[in-house]
């Protein structure tokens, strides 16, 4: 058999097979017989022949029906399975991608919140460490301005230098500007006192002696001018004229100041309408006009 006609009747389907083969194998016997010459069977014979045929070839179109019928039941279930199972993964798919599209937008907020929060943290480090320097807990090194306050030789002890005068220096000294400021190398806190205990001034709980040097870091092109534009300073500088102590003002490059005293840097939380984060007066009395304000 030839391999088109094999390709052929393997492609066409049950019943159109056998109906064309029936027919093309009985006219292929006849025609056979007559070119042998052989005698024809006689007519029952031939009767009962054709209708034995025919009984087969309606069994066998049958079959073929039944069998074709079922294959083609069994494509459509295959075709709806097929399709539900694609409508069923697309829907999977969508919602998938409408989970992936939210995670995107909740990453985006999270990155938005994460650098906020980033820009709020460096905010209260730089807060945190100006707190610490304005209250002594570090020490600093930068430029400023050191005033001098110096005695007259003969001055009797009136005209000596009190707490209270070097107190109007300091607090002229912050009110312009002073990010830090020390006495004698005595860096103060916002706990520290300028008071006189005998015949010495004390800061922070330490005898100093004249010259009393008074150094600020502050901006340089400012500071020292707006010093004498402040109230303190201004009567600072009338008793200085009074009583005759003199005094000096430069502005320093780089002028390194000490961190407090230990014993004036611990810590602690206070809470409305309580006033033990704050020494016992009685037991500390204090100049009121010799006290330093801190910003």
């Amino acid at each position: 058999m030839p391999a088109d006609t094999a390709s052929e009747r393997t492609h066409l389907p049950l019943l159109t097979l056998i109906t064309q083969q029936s027919l093309d194998e009985d006219y292929l016997v006849a025609a056979e017989r007559r070119a042998a010459g052989a005698p024809r069977p006689p007519r029952d014979r031939m009767r009962r022949l054709a209708v034995l045929v025919i009984v087969v070839f309606g069994l066998m179109v049958s079959t073929a029906f039944v069998q074709t019928s079922l294959n083609a039941d069994a494509d459509d279930a295959g075709r709806t399975t097929l399709i539900s199972r694609l409508e069923t993964e697309r829907e999977v798919l969508a919602r998938q991608q409408q989970r992936l599209a939210d995670l995107r937008v909740a990453n985006i907020t999270l990155e938005d919140e994460i650098g906020q929060l980033a820009d709020t943290e460096q905010e209260a480090l730089v807060r945190n460490r100006r707190l610490q320097i304005r209250t002594g807990f570090l020490g600093v090194l930068g430029e400023g301005v050191r005033v001098t306050v110096t005695e007259r030789p003969d001055a009797d002890p009136v005209q000596l230098v009190q707490d209270s005068d070097l107190g109007l220096l300091v607090n002229g000294l912050w009110e312009a500007g002073a990010e830090a400021i020390a006495v004698n190398g005595q860096r103060l806190t916002a706990r520290s006192a300028i008071r006189t205990s005998g015949q010495a001034i004390e800061v922070n709980e330490k005898g100093i002696a004249g010259p009393y040097v008074v150094e600020a870091i502050g901006d340089t092109r400012t500071l020292s001018a707006r010093l004498f534009d402040t109230t303190s300073a201004l009567v600072f500088v009338g008793k200085a004229e009074f009583y005759g102590f003199t005094y000096a003002v430069e502005n320093v490059l780089e002028l390194s100041l000490p961190a407090g005293p230990a014993a004036f840097l611990n810590q602690r939380s206070a809470t409305i309408g309580s006033s033990t984060d704050s020494p016992d007066d009685s037991a500390n009395p204090k100049n009121p006009e010799s006290e330093v304000e801190t910003p």
